[in-house]
């Protein structure tokens, strides 16, 4: 496993616990109860539903075993501490799109652990968040996207 810090705020550490609680103690012994009554449907060889059970409990203690790895390097950041000169991790920045004058987009920059796209929290490693991480208001930044290349022009940098 990985041995990089993993940053999160202080709401996507206690996520983080939280998925792995509800995982172990509720998910895990679901599992292990689907596997065990599958067992006595019969002859384990032919028997789909066992199978399908043991792959299902394989697929959760890897969740569970890849998220104690992250929770056991996490790093939970006070966003009050970093700056708003610039962007950096955490940070809202307001953007207008070069090529529609008229758009103007709100992008949250986040670890990959804490983006949602359908809110417009993006992940630092994104070409957009990437992008935009350390500028400051009114740079311009070229991202290739794969629609294309998109032109923005940073209009503001706030914080929560």
């Amino acid at each position: 496993m990985d041995s990089k810090p993993v940053y999160l705020s202080k709401e996507g550490l206690l996520r983080l616990e939280q998925e792995l609680k509800q995982l172990k103690t509720v998910d895990r012994p679901v599992a292990i109860a689907e596997i065990k009554r599958t067992m006595e449907l019969g002859d384990l060889t032919e028997n789909a539903e066992y199978h399908a059970a043991k792959e299902n409990q394989g697929h959760l203690e890897r969740k569970i075993a890849e998220l104690e790895d992250k929770l056991s390097r996490a790093r939970a950041i006070d966003t009050k501490n970093i700056p708003s000169d610039k962007a950096y991790i955490f940070a809202r920045v307001l953007v207008k799109d070069l090529d529609d004058d008229e758009e103007e987009i709100e992008y949250q920059l986040a670890p990959p652990e804490e983006a949602d796209a359908a809110n417009d929290i993006i992940s630092i490693k994104s070409p957009i968040g990437a992008a935009l991480l350390g500028k400051a208001v009114g740079e311009k930044i070229e991202v290739k996207v794969p629609a294309g290349i998109i032109k923005y022009e940073i209009l503001k940098i706030s914080r929560d």
